[in-house]
């Protein structure tokens, strides 16, 4: 790509959209650190400068201060999540000493959760499989890898299982926002799901403050009263999880699921040697991480991989790129099981903001693709009604992955 071309480089271009991979490829080569034009954002593409910016807190914040919005015509917008300096940010949008407070308050618990969750995983997969298989049909994505996830996280909160569509509907509509592949009439009603998803965690988090439980709820609860967290930042902090815990596992199940449907071989393989899949799973999640990327405030005036980058603007860390660079991954387009990728690839993030919901993530996974491989002796994509990825540049996820069996 030649300078003049890299200027009409169109990011939210449909086909990008769909698939990523050819446009990171070019910007790493050319432009690691590319200024999406007439904005104040860079989508930064390379595995070193990625690492290198995770690493420079002090210059680059978590602090998720805006985001961008395409427009019907000219440059995109960046729509203001700040608020003038007065947002809360909580968890992975918190920059240490209040990240670190946070996260001391959730982690002990789903470390505690998570080990004694395997077979309340199992059941639900279960369930969900009885209930959504069709025949020899199933919509493996909004069956199962949406569902599967946010029964969890509601389980571990305290929230009524009753309560689960509802929360999805929310969560998904709320976080369309981040994609900018939005148009206003979505926006403002992404805007509203947000509001109404906070409304909903505020009375849930006010019953818990009467009487808490063993569950997050209940911790939070405790954590206000003895005046180690301000209310608003423990139902942020649950506005947080809802969303980014379905998010996330749900694009792992359903990625994952894809890259076996289309790889007849590798099912196989799995079928013999189930203790293969961690190794799979790590791979699914360094070739198409659930998150694309993740947002970062510029501090102050400063440069990364020798380009200029003004106080107040923003950076897009891309994962997804980031974890495809031949620079870091020998043939990296290429799904190896003896990579061993887990530890290096990005996909839960890296650093002090390594993803607080990785080894639940990873244990869904595990028991939603080891019940798809037990309980087939195949499955493929289905040519007549093909799946369908959910248009965003912030999150790589299934709207529609229907899938014959056999």
């Amino acid at each position: 790509m030649t300078p003049t071309a890299l200027d009409t480089v169109d990011i939210f271009d449909p086909a990008h959209v769909e698939d990523p991979y050819p446009l990171y490829r070019q910007l790493r080569a050319q432009a690691p650190v590319f200024r999406v034009p007439g904005t104040g954002f860079h989508l930064v593409t390379s595995w070193d400068l990625v690492t290198e910016a995770v690493t420079r807190t002090a210059d680059f914040s978590s602090n998720l201060t805006g985001v961008l919005l395409r427009q019907p015509s000219g440059p995109p917008a960046t729509f203001d999540m700040d608020g003038g300096g007065q947002a809360v940010h909580v968890l992975a949008t918190a920059d240490d000493p209040v990240h670190l407070a946070q996260r001391k308050l959730v982690q002990p618990l789903l470390a505690k959760r998570i080990r004694g969750l395997g077979p309340a995983v199992e059941a639900l997969v279960d369930r969900l499989w009885s209930e959504h298989l069709d025949g020899d049909r199933i919509d493996w994505a909004t069956s199962m890898a949406d569902r599967l996830p946010l029964a969890l996280v509601a389980d571990i909160i305290g929230l009524p299982d009753a309560d689960v569509p509802q929360l999805l509907s929310w969560a998904y509509d709320s976080t369309e926002m981040l994609g900018a592949v939005i148009d206003a009439e979505r926006f403002g009603h992404s805007v509203t799901a947000a509001a109404e998803l906070t409304d909903y965690l505020y009375t849930a988090f006010a019953a818990a403050r009467e009487h808490p439980g063993d569950d997050l709820l209940g911790v939070l609860a405790r954590a206000c009263a003895a005046g180690e967290v301000r209310d608003d930042e423990a139902v942020l902090i649950l506005v947080q999880l809802v969303g980014a815990g379905g998010e996330s596992t749900a694009g792992l199940v359903a990625n994952a699921a894809r890259l076996l449907a289309t790889t007849p071989a590798l099912q196989a393989e799995l079928r013999r040697e189930p203790a293969l899949i961690p190794a799979f799973l790590d791979e699914a999640l360094r070739l198409e991480s659930p998150f694309r990327g993740h947002y970062r405030h510029v501090r102050a005036d400063t440069r990364l991989g020798g380009v200029d980058l003004p106080a107040g603007s923003h950076l897009l860390l891309s994962w997804g790129a980031a974890n495809r660079d031949p620079a870091r991954f020998e043939s990296p387009d290429l799904l190896d099981l003896d990579r061993r990728s887990g530890a290096n690839n990005l996909a839960f993030g890296r650093g002090v903001h390594f993803c607080v919901g990785s080894a639940l993530a990873k244990l869904e996974a595990t028991a939603a693709l080891t019940a798809l491989l037990e309980r087939t002796t195949g499955f493929e994509l289905i040519e007549a009604t093909p799946p369908q990825w959910f248009p965003s540049i912030f999150v790589r996820r299934h709207a529609s992955l229907p899938l014959r069996i056999w």
